[in-house]
C-alpha cells in the first residue's frame, strides 16, 4: 500500500511542473511586459484535483517558477502569490458545491478564481510595480487568459478521472 502523504506529494510536484510547463508554452507577450498563456488551466485543475491547499502549493511553485525560467523575476513573487490564491480559491469554491451538478461547482469556481487573478495582477503591477494607470492595458488581456483558463480547467476537470488518483 502506498503511503497517502508520498503520493500526495508526487503528484503535487507532478502538478507543479505541468503548471509550469503550460505556462512556459505557448508564451505570448503583453503591453506592459508580462505574458499570457494557458497554464491557469492547470492551475484549476491543480485545485480540483489535490484540494485547495496541495493545488494552492502546486499552482504557486509551478507558476512562480515559470516566471523565473522566462526572466520575468518582477513577476515572479506576484504569480506565486497570486496563483497560489486562485487555487485555494477554486479548491475551497469546489468543495462547497452549493450546487448538485458539479459542473456547474466548476464553472462558478474556477470563474471566482480567475476573477481574482485579473484583480491580482491589476493590483500587482499598479502598486507593487508602479506601473500606474498603465495596468489597464493588461486586463483583457488578463480577462482573455481567464476565460481560457476557467473553461479549459472546468473542461479537464470534467473529462478527467480525478478520483482515481485517490488524494482526498
Amino acid at each position: 500500500m502506498q503511503d497517502k502523504k508520498t503520493k500526495t506529494l508526487v503528484v503535487s510536484a507532478l502538478f507543479a511542473a505541468l503548471c509550469c510547463v503550460t505556462t512556459l508554452v505557448p508564451h505570448i507577450p503583453t503591453p506592459l511586459g508580462g505574458y499570457i498563456h494557458a497554464g491557469d488551466a492547470l492551475v484549476i485543475l491543480s485545485a480540483f484535483a489535490l484540494g485547495p491547499l496541495w493545488g494552492a502549493l502546486a499552482a504557486g511553485i509551478g507558476s512562480g517558477l515559470a516566471d523565473v525560467i522566462t526572466g520575468y523575476m518582477l513577476y515572479a513573487p506576484g504569480t506565486f502569490v497570486i496563483k497560489a490564491l486562485m487555487a485555494l480559491i477554486a479548491g475551497l469554491i469546489l468543495r462547497g458545491g452549493v450546487f448538485k451538478k458539479p459542473a456547474v461547482n466548476a464553472f462558478l469556481a474556477s470563474f471566482a478564481a480567475e476573477l481574482f487573478m485579473v484583480a491580482g495582477y491589476f493590483v500587482y503591477e499598479y502598486w507593487i510595480l508602479g506601473y500606474g494607470y498603465g495596468v489597464i492595458a493588461n486586463v483583457p488581456m488578463n480577462a482573455i487568459q481567464g476565460a481560457f483558463g476557467m473553461v479549459a480547467g472546468s473542461a479537464l476537470y470534467l473529462a478527467l478521472p480525478l478520483e482515481k488518483l485517490n488524494l482526498k
